[in-house]
C-alpha cells in the first residue's frame, strides 16, 4: 500500500476518528508515537507537527536526557498543548505525554539490563483511565544491536502484562523492520497498527532517507484499531515541518479502548477514595 494522500480535508488526508467517550463506556484515543532526537532540531515545528495529530497520548523517543531535561520536556508538552506523565531521563530516553482529559493512575520507569559499550535502554510505563476505560502505555527506544534488541522485546512483552490491565498499547522506534524477528515477536503477540489498519503513509524514516518503517504503534488483543500510519498530508502537518522537526517520522493511530465491567470501575474509584482520604 502506498500510503499515498487521500482526498478528504484541506490537508489531503482525511482525519482519524476523533477522541470521543461512547454511550458503553469505551473510548477513542488517538496515540502517537515520535523520535524527536532530543530536540536538537526546531522545537517549534515539533510542537505544531504533534498538535496537529491532536493526541491524547504521546510515547515520545530520545526525549531529552541531560542537563534540565525536565525543563525540556515541560517545554515539549507546552508546546503541543500536554502535560508531562512519565519518562525521559530517568527512562534513558523514552517519555510519555498525556492530554488533560487522561487520568494518570500509576507510573513507572525502567532501565533495562545494559551490554557494554551498547547505550543504556529503558521503558517509560503508565496505566491511564478515560472514565471506565483503562489504558496501559508503554514507550520505547530498541537497541540496534539485533541480540540486544530481541531480548528487549521479550522483556516488553512481559513488563506489558506486568501493568495488569487487559487493554495496553505501545509506541516505540524498535531499529526493526516488519521481517526482522524482535518486529515479528512483537506483532505476533500484539496489533501492529499499520498491518491491522493502514492509514496514511507507511514509512518512518526521513523523508530522503531510505524507506523503512523502524517507528509503530501496537495494541494488545481487545484494543480495536480504527488507523495507524504516518499523518502526512493531514491537516496542520506540513513537510516543511516534518523535515525540521526531527530525523524520524510521526506515527499517529486512532484506538476503540472497551470500557473495564462495572464491578471494576466501582473498586477504583473505591481505591481512589481510600487514597484521597
Amino acid at each position: 500500500m502506498s500510503g499515498a494522500p487521500r482526498s478528504g480535508d484541506a490537508g489531503g488526508l482525511r482525519d482519524l476518528p476523533a477522541s470521543v467517550t461512547e454511550r458503553d463506556g469505551a473510548v477513542v484515543v488517538r496515540v502517537l508515537s515520535y523520535n524527536v532526537r532530543s530536540m536538537r532540531d526546531d522545537v517549534a515545528a515539533l510542537g505544531r507537527v504533534i498538535k496537529a495529530c491532536r493526541p491524547d497520548v504521546v510515547c515520545v523517543q530520545e526525549a531529552p536526557r541531560f542537563f534540565r531535561w525536565r525543563k525540556a520536556a515541560a517545554r515539549l508538552a507546552r508546546s503541543a498543548g500536554l502535560v508531562y506523565v512519565s519518562g525521559g531521563a530517568t527512562a534513558s530516553g523514552p517519555m510519555i505525554l498525556s492530554s488533560l482529559r487522561a487520568h494518570v493512575e500509576r507510573t513507572e520507569d525502567v532501565l533495562l539490563p545494559r551490554t557494554p559499550g551498547l547505550h543504556q535502554r529503558g521503558f517509560a510505563t503508565a496505566v491511564l483511565r478515560w472514565g471506565r476505560a483503562r489504558l496501559g502505555v508503554l514507550s520505547c527506544h530498541l537497541s540496534i544491536d539485533d541480540r540486544e534488541r530481541y531480548e528487549q522485546g521479550r522483556l516488553l512483552l512481559e513488563r506489558l502484562s506486568a501493568l495488569g490491565v487487559p487493554h495496553a498499547v505501545v509506541g516505540g522506534d524498535f531499529n526493526d523492520r516488519p521481517d526482522g524477528r524482535t518486529f515479528g515477536l512483537l506483532a505476533d503477540a500484539l496489533q501492529d497498527g499499520w498491518a491491522t489498519k493502514p492509514w496514511g503513509r507507511e514509512h518512518t524514516t526521513r523523508l530522503g532517507d531510505p524507506l523503512q518503517r523502524i517507528d509503530a504503534v501496537f495494541a494488545t488483543p481487545g484494543v480495536e484499531v480504527l488507523g495507524c500510519g504516518v499523518p502526512m498530508g493531514l491537516a496542520g502537518v506540513h513537510e516543511p515541518d516534518l523535515r525540521a522537526a526531527t530525523d524520524h517520522l510521526p506515527v499517529l493511530a486512532a484506538l476503540r479502548v472497551p470500557a473495564s465491567p462495572r464491578r471494576a470501575a466501582t473498586q477504583i474509584a473505591a481505591d481512589e477514595g481510600e487514597l484521597a482520604g
